[in-house]
């Protein structure tokens, strides 16, 4: 258990995340460690696509206008709860 990279919440479970989606040619390229709350959220909100052209940074991922408002909030929980997705109403 270590910190998100995305979220930067501390002593939590992480899953590793590709930058560049697999499907869109990342299965060689850079990764992340994120907690299992901030990924499901990265899937529910993008698709690969978007993902692999638009988002394939942390600090990119981070200054994301739907993940800003998402970041903020999950901050805010403790890295013991389990936190809920919340999808969108539009995939992008």
């Amino acid at each position: 258990m270590r910190t998100c990279e995305l979220c930067e919440r501390e002593d939590i479970e992480l899953t590793v995340h590709h930058l560049t989606p697999r499907e869109e040619g990342g299965s060689h390229m850079p990764t992340a460690m994120l907690c299992k709350a901030c990924h499901k959220q990265i899937h529910a909100l993008y698709s690969n696509r978007v993902l692999g052209i638009r988002l394939n940074t942390i600090l990119l991922l981070q200054d994301d206008e739907e993940l800003k408002k998402y970041l903020k909030w999950v901050k805010k929980q403790p890295a013991s709860t389990a936190v809920r997705t919340r999808k969108s109403k539009h995939k992008y």
